[in-house]
C-alpha cells in the first residue's frame, strides 16, 4: 500500500484528537525513605505526600516508599540527583562525599544542642547549605530533626574516651566519622545500616552510634545493652526534591510543595521529641543500661585533631565552621 502525505496528515489529526479526548495524566512522584511505618520521619513524609496530592488537586500524585525499598541512601541520593526519584528525606552524614559543604554538619560537637541546630539550619547559615545542595541538583525545602547520636555497645558503659579504646564501632560512610572514632581509640567500621544488627549479634561489631528512635526501631537494643549519652553528633536531615522535578513545577505548585515541606518539618520535629521519649522508655524497660556522660569536655578535646585535619583539607570551609561555633 502506498502511503501519501495526505494519509500521514489524517493519522496525525486522529492521534491528536484522541490525545485531547484522554484525561491529563497526573505527575506521579516517588519519594525515598529509609525508615519504617510509624517512625516520626515516615509520618511527616506521608503527611507531605498527602498534602501535596490534595492541594494540587492531583496534578501531583505523591507516594512515599518506606524501609529503604528503593535502595540505600547513597543510591537514593544519586537517583534523586538524576531525577529517577522525585524527593527524599536524607541525613546529611552520608551526603558529604557529594556535597562537601555538608561535612561541616558532621563535625563532632559542632552544635551545642538540638535547639542550636534548628536555629542555624532555619536561618541564613542553613541557606548556605541549601545553596550547596542545589548546585548538586538537590533542592532542600526544609530540615528535619535526627536527635543527638550517642554510642552504644555490647561490652561496657562509656564514660570516658578510654572506654572506647579497642571497640569496633560502626559508623556511617564518611571519613569524618572514621577519624572521630579513631581519635577516641576505637576501630571505626563503615557499614550499611541494614547489616548492623547481625554484626552486633555475631561480634563482627562491638558497637555503633545513633539516636534513641533508631536504636529502638532497628532493634539494636536487643543485642547492645549499653547506651552512653555522648551526644557527639547532632546532624540535620533534609526534605530534598530532585532539581529536575522541582523545575518542572509551575510557580503555584512550587509554592504548595514548599509550604507542605515546611509543615512536614514542623510535624517531624514534634513527633521526634515524643518518639524519642517513647523509644527511651522502651529500651529502658528492655533492660538496656543507659548512662549519662558527666564530662563531655574530655571527648570534645579528643576532637581537636579532627577539626584541624578538616580545616587543613577544606580551608574554604573554615569560616562556615567558625560561624556555627561562634553562634552559640
Amino acid at each position: 500500500m502506498k502511503t501519501t502525505s495526505k494519509t500521514w496528515s489524517a493519522v496525525a489529526v486522529s492521534v491528536a484528537m484522541v490525545a485531547m479526548a484522554l484525561p491529563a495524566q497526573a505527575n506521579n512522584w516517588r519519594g525515598w525513605n529509609i525508615h519504617p511505618p510509624g517512625y516520626p520521619n515516615t509520618v511527616a513524609l506521608e503527611a507531605f505526600a498527602e498534602g501535596v496530592t490534595e492541594r494540587t488537586e492531583e496534578r501531583l500524585k505523591v507516594q512515599v516508599y518506606n524501609n529503604g525499598v528503593l535502595g540505600d541512601q547513597p543510591d537514593a541520593i544519586e537517583q534523586t540527583r538524576s531525577g529517577a526519584l522525585d524527593f527524599a528525606n536524607f541525613n546529611m552524614g552520608p551526603m558529604g562525599p557529594i556535597v562537601k559543604e555538608t561535612n561541616v554538619l558532621s563535625l563532632p560537637f559542632i552544635f551545642s544542642s538540638i535547639e542550636h541546630m534548628h536555629e542555624i539550619m532555619d536561618g541564613e547559615i542553613g541557606q548556605q547549605f541549601a545553596d550547596a545542595l542545589a548546585e548538586r541538583n538537590l533542592i532542600a525545602l526544609s530540615w528535619f530533626d535526627s536527635g543527638a547520636r550517642s554510642l552504644y555497645n555490647t561490652e561496657r558503659p562509656i564514660n570516658t574516651p578510654d572506654d572506647v579504646r579497642g571497640l569496633k564501632i560502626r559508623v556511617m560512610n564518611n571519613d569524618i566519622y572514621v577519624d572521630m572514632i579513631e581519635a577516641l581509640g576505637g576501630n571505626a567500621t563503615p557499614m550499611a545500616y541494614g547489616e548492623v544488627y547481625q554484626s552486633l549479634a555475631t561480634g563482627v561489631l562491638d558497637g555503633a552510634e545513633n539516636n534513641y528512635p533508631s536504636f529502638e526501631s532497628s532493634n539494636h537494643y536487643e543485642v547492645a545493652e549499653y547506651y552512653s549519652l555522648t551526644e557527639h553528633l547532632i546532624i540535620p536531615e533534609c526534605l530534598c526534591i530532585a532539581k529536575s522535578s522541582w523545575e518542572a513545577l509551575s510557580p503555584e505548585d512550587q509554592e504548595i510543595v514548599r509550604e507542605e515541606a515546611i509543615k512536614a518539618s514542623a510535624m517531624q520535629r514534634e513527633l521526634w521529641v515524643e518518639g524519642s521519649r517513647e523509644s527511651h522508655q522502651k529500651v529502658v524497660d528492655a533492660g538496656v543500661q543507659i548512662n549519662e556522660v558527666e564530662d563531655k569536655s574530655a571527648f570534645q578535646e579528643k576532637m581537636d585533631p579532627v577539626y584541624a585535619g578538616f580545616i587543613q583539607s577544606n580551608p574554604e570551609l573554615e569560616s562556615l565552621v567558625e560561624a556555627i561555633r561562634s553562634s552559640n
